[in-house]
């Protein structure tokens, strides 16, 4: 749920591999936040350290974010030929971001955080995984400052979640405090909580926008913040990928052919999230951005350093697409609400020793609050990477938030992989049934009290090792609920509302179970025969041959659990005279599941044998 594999490539650009086991850079400082940290009297830059990690370290783990290195080689390293588009980004660069993330981490941490034993490094690939292309990538993350066990703090960020003062950005902060009076009262865009964290982003980079006559747009100057929460802020802004960095490095960014390839395998669309993208930034671009340039300017110049400024687009629609992509790739759903966590979230994934960022207490220099924690998967010493889990997702989610496929969402037993192999498959209540009223009612008032369901559901359906294919249960019992029709539709009356969401928990009758499993096949093949079949690496532009590698992995896992799903409905279908139907079930409660006879009465008479004298 946080920053993910952002990816770029430069054609006759290398990226540079250190060889050495060993650091390039004295230790670095260990940062305890905490009342009795003496950093107050540590106000220096801080090194970048450069590290090269083991491949147990580095196999299951992707980057928060990534650019390519310099051409620049020595008799110490070994260069790695990797693709490109010719983008500014190189080592260079990523060192520039790091040292300013650090020096503001220096400089104002101690007095904002309690607990941050961590500082942005440059993090290189392991040149030891050339099987794994998603490796072979720069990018920066966290590196321990101090030694840790399994499940121990490392960071900690507190939300402010009244005022908005810190560091940690949420949903309601824009139309609470940035934005009431230019947002209407309820806005609730396609985009929805995404769409509102993408707005305070494109704000901040307004805040920062470098000029020097005193003439530009400089946003809203909310939430208001102490200065060195401010510096903090801004440093983070400055670290985030460009929107020309970002458009070979996350789905939403990628050019039109190779969204075309995603859209064709995976049963979880590109193309409507494109389509909230756009119908959101058309919609606040005319009613909003446009009348007030001042407040939303189109673009701006982003100050990165002693390498001068860069133009970023703003309050348009290309701004708004790319902060929505940098939003999904680095944002967490924690303590009830999706949130942006800076500087947690330039820790990397790991798919099993890590742990996901959590919502808890935690203490401040101000008395204790409510916080997110980055805790320890296992042991590190200092100079470690430090990672956590991005979260129990399918590859569709994986690759549409953070731009990469995560070894347990892959086939492939290269990887080791395979234990979060999903594909998605959607069904509604159909407009022309003519019972569609009483459906919809069942589903608004008898479902989940707190979750009321709609008239359209999507269920993931899974496969891998270790998985039959049975369905979720709630899957069928909503296919039971939007099927029932004919003999069964008496379960609709008024008199068993109450009780019907539960009668679908098991099969209705042989005819309802038969059209629910003929649903369930039906989706499987037209998800299957939807998806490209073939070789999707592709000669010609290497970008483009990494993002239908990407694809193709996507594809491979889908198909896998749908095949798997259709195989085991399949084998339903021609069950279905074993299963046991209301009726049944019901005659069994009532006691007259079986046919009568003398011994089951005593013998003593028979029905209409009494012989009574009146």
């Amino acid at each position: 749920m946080s920053a993910g594999l952002l990816r770029q490539s430069t054609i006759g650009c290398t990226i540079i591999v250190v060889l050495i086991g060993t650091f390039l850079a004295p230790p670095a400082l260990s940062f305890s936040w905490s009342s009795s940290s003496s950093i107050q009297q540590q106000q220096r830059r801080q090194h970048v350290q450069q590290v090269r990690h083991s491949p147990a370290a580095t196999k299951s783990g992707f980057s928060s974010w990534c650019l390519t290195a310099s051409s620049t080689s020595s008799d110490d390293t070994t260069s790695t030929t990797l693709p490109s588009t010719g983008i500014i980004g190189n080592t260079e660069r990523l060192e520039t971001l790091a040292e300013l993330a650090n020096e503001a981490l220096t400089t104002h941490g101690p007095d904002i955080l309690k607990t941050f034993n961590a500082r942005v490094g440059v993090i290189y690939p392991d040149d030891d995984d050339d099987e794994n292309f998603q490796q072979q990538y720069l990018r920066l993350g966290l590196i321990a400052t101090e030694s840790f066990k399994d499940d121990q703090l490392v960071a900690s960020l507190p939300y402010y979640d009244t005022d908005g003062s810190g560091l940690a950005l949420a949903p309601h902060f824009a139309t609470k405090l940035v934005y009431p009076n230019d947002l209407p009262d309820g806005y609730d865009g396609w985009t929805g909580d995404v769409g509102l964290l993408a707005m305070l982003v494109l704000n901040e980079m307004a805040r920062l926008n470098a000029v020097d006559d005193g003439t530009a747009s400089t946003g809203v100057d909310l939430p208001t913040r102490k200065e060195g929460i401010q510096s903090l802020m801004e440093a983070w802004i400055i670290s985030l990928p460009s929107p020309e960095e970002m458009a070979d490095m996350h789905p939403l960014m990628w050019d039109e052919d190779d969204q075309e390839k995603l859209q064709s395998s995976s049963t979880k669309k590109i193309y409507r999230l494109l389509d909230d993208i756009d119908d959101d930034s058309s919609w606040l671009d005319e009613k909003v951005w446009s009348l007030d340039r001042t407040k939303f300017p189109e673009t701006v110049k982003v100050p990165v350093g002693d390498n001068g400024v860069e133009a970023r687009p703003c309050f348009s629609p290309e701004g708004f697409r790319c902060a929505v992509s940098l939003v999904r790739s680095r944002s967490f759903f924690v303590d009830g609400s999706l949130r942006l966590l800076p500087f947690l979230d330039f820790a990397n994934h790991d798919d099993y020793e890590s742990y996901e960022i959590k919502g808890g207490g935690i203490g401040t220099l101000w008395g204790s609050a409510k916080g997110a924690l980055l805790k320890s998967g296992k042991a590190l010493r200092v100079g470690d990477e430090i990672r956590i889990s991005y979260g129990p997702k399918g590859p569709a989610d994986y690759i549409l938030d953070h731009g990469f496929v995560p070894p347990m969402c892959q086939v492939s037993s290269m990887s080791g992989g395979g234990g979060a192999i999903t594909a998605e498959l959607s069904f509604e209540v159909d407009d022309a049934n003519r019972f569609r009223d009483d459906k919809l009612d069942v589903l608004e008032y008898e479902t989940y009290d707190l979750a009321p369901m709609e008239p359209t559901q999507t269920f993931d359906v899974t496969g891998g090792p270790g998985t039959t294919g049975e369905p979720d249960p709630a899957m069928i019992q909503f296919l039971r609920l939007a099927k029932l029709g004919g003999k069964d539709a008496f379960l609709l009356e008024s008199i068993f509302r109450k009780e019907i969401w539960g009668f679908m928990s098991e099969p209705v009758s042989e005819d309802n179970e038969r059209a629910a499993v003929t649903a369930m096949i039906e989706a499987c093949q037209n998800a299957l025969s939807e998806m490209e079949v073939g070789d999707e690496a592709e000669s010609g532009d290497a970008v483009s041959s990494a993002n239908a590698q990407l694809c193709s992995m996507v594809r491979e896992s889908e198909r896998e659990a749908l095949d798997r799903t259709l195989v085991y409905v399949k084998q339903e279908a021609q069950a279905l005279d074993l299963k046991e139907y209301y009726q049944e079930r019901r005659l069994k409660s009532l006691g007259l599941d079986s046919e009568w006879s003398q011994e089951d009465d005593g013998g003593t008479r028979v029905p209409g044998g009494a012989d009574y004298d009146w």
